[in-house]
């Protein structure tokens, strides 16, 4: 089965003040999580400064820009997921988020387990909340893209599907970074 990492980090980060991307070593660090949990490729989404952060994304992993990545994280899937399916290798997808600087090798490999073929979907959960990685098999591109509006992602997709949750609170609190921290 291949699995292939797609970071989503399309966003300006307006309350962080600059783009999750350009921030500190999350870009670069989150690829290099995506690798180490066990994906075979991985392809960054990138959108406000692209060109900037293309400069930093490491040469392992691919690149896609979504152009109406203001749209939210909705736009930044839509594309990721439009990339992914030109690649006939890839069975599933982890879809990961640039700003869980938190969420490890370990988190990555824990929901990889759950992967089961391109029927998989799946989602980290932290004390029982829902969160990133999500493992999105390839029967269920089609479906999360159609869904994927907004800065909802695939939320509502997973709402109205049956998924695996795979507790990884022991590992991370996988949350997100919205604000600089002091």
């Amino acid at each position: 089965m291949t699995i292939h990492g797609l970071l989503l980090a399309a966003g300006a980060g307006r309350r962080m003040g600059r783009p999750k991307a350009l921030v500190d070593d999350w870009l670069v660090r989150s690829v290099e999580v995506l690798r180490a949990g066990g994906c075979d490729r991985v392809t960054v989404v990138l959108g406000a400064e692209a060109e900037l952060a293309r400069e930093i994304v490491p040469d392992l992993a691919g690149v896609v820009v979504a152009d109406d990545w203001a749209e939210g994280m909705g736009a930044s899937l839509r594309a990721g997921l439009a990339r992914m399916s030109e690649s006939a290798d890839a069975d599933a997808v982890l879809v990961s988020l640039v700003d869980l600087p938190d969420v490890d090798a370990d988190v990555v490999r824990r929901v990889l387990a759950a992967a089961v073929g391109p029927a998989s979907l799946s989602r980290a959960t932290y004390a029982g909340r829902p969160g990133h990685p999500v493992l999105i098999g390839r029967d269920h591109w089609a479906g999360v893209r159609a869904a994927a509006v907004g800065d909802r992602g695939a939320r509502d997709y997973l709402r109205g599907h049956p998924h695996d949750l795979v507790e990884c609170g022991d590992l991370a609190t996988g949350r997100d970074v919205d604000r600089p921290i002091a």
